[in-house]
């Protein structure tokens, strides 16, 4: 579970114009962002879109058309793709597949019923990420000229330490677990701007772009990093389940009144009468020193310069292998390598 920090961060998210990112790089969190892209991106009865090979291609769509409506707008992205998860990681991934495969028989009644927004809604919440949603998106990202980095375990750790080496500007993410990992800006709806129908409701949004600073949100909370992951700590985390009946704001006052992580485990067993399931001073470990490597600005800029757009590859990947639309495929890749020209010409080390 990601961390519940939305009801507090209220006050110092800001919506923004993709504009107010142009001649910025971007770290993308790419396993959420590809999520989205498989949850969005269906069929009325929630069937995902796949080639005629059964294999799904919604993300695949998203990430071309997305990526380059971002370059477009003069935005660098580079995706951040996860390694081997924390052992801590390994619990909360099995009670995750365990409710896919509930969805996923629901789906299928539901579908069998004719019952279509019920069965979407099933279907989004049946939907994984396996090996070859990874491995396309990689290679989709290559035929593109798009730079990737794999992290050696959380992909929102390493994009946090790339924001705060300065490689990047900003992490994109729909997750908050980018602040305790300390990304000093983060991105959220970078990918799904837009209209978007509400989940079982006939009712459309407008979905922004928002930023929030992470100096702004421990400013107005009166808290510091570490008492920011014990925050989380408490509502819940990917690495534990957080106390039960402990809110979002009852646990920025627990956090605020501690000085040390020791205070609050014995508050926590006094008042509630509650352990953490597991040890906290590993989470809280996890969160402070992550497993990353290093990725300064010349690296990146190597890596950009190093990727070129390939557009028989891209044609071939795509409509060849995956049957998209060649005549719309190879409209946008033409886009894509105008886009990018105009980035070299520019000069790279002109991204920030």
């Amino acid at each position: 579970m990601a961390v519940d920090l939305g009801k507090l961060v209220g006050e110092v998210k800001e919506n923004i114009e993709l504009s107010e990112l142009a001649d910025k790089r971007v770290a993308i969190d790419a396993y959420n962002t590809i999520y989205q892209f498989i949850t969005i991106i269906r069929g009325p009865d929630g069937t995902p879109l796949t080639d005629s090979q059964n294999r799904v291609t919604s993300h695949l769509s998203g990430i071309f058309y997305r990526t380059i409506n971002l370059l477009e707008q003069k935005i660098q992205p580079v995706f951040v793709f996860d390694g081997i998860p924390p052992v801590l990681k390994q619990r909360t991934l099995a009670a995750r597949a365990s409710k896919r495969e509930e969805a996923r028989e629901e789906w299928e009644k539901a579908k069998a019923k004719g019952m279509l927004e019920e069965a979407r809604a099933y279907a989004v919440a049946s939907s994984r990420i396996n090996k070859w949603i990874v491995e396309s998106s990689k290679e989709l990202l290559t035929h593109m000229g798009v730079p990737y980095i794999q992290a050696p375990s959380e992909g929102e750790a390493q994009a946090a330490r790339m924001v705060r080496d300065g490689a990047v500007y900003a992490s994109a993410s729909q997750d908050y677990d980018l602040f305790l990992f300390g990304s000093e800006v983060i991105v959220r709806n970078l990918t799904i701007t837009g209209r978007r129908k509400l989940p079982g409701k006939n009712i459309y949004v407008n979905v922004e772009v928002e930023r929030v600073f992470l100096d702004r949100l421990l400013k107005n909370l009166n808290l510091d990093r570490k008492r920011l992951i014990w925050l989380g700590m408490l509502v819940g985390t990917d690495f534990n389940e957080g106390i039960s009946g402990v809110g979002p704001k009852t646990a920025l006052k627990i956090a605020g009144s501690y000085g040390s992580l020791r205070e609050i485990v014995d508050y926590v067993r006094e008042k509630y009468n509650k352990e953490f399931e597991v040890d906290p001073e590993e989470v809280e470990r996890i969160f402070m020193e992550p497993d990353t490597i290093e990725i300064d600005a010349k690296s990146i800029n190597e890596k950009f310069a190093q990727s070129k757009p390939d557009k028989e590859g891209i044609i071939k990947f795509m409509c060849d292998e995956h049957e998209f639309s060649q005549e719309r495929i190879g409209k946008f890749a033409d886009k894509l390598i105008s886009f990018r020209q105009g980035a070299g010409q520019k000069g790279i080390n002109s991204w920030i």
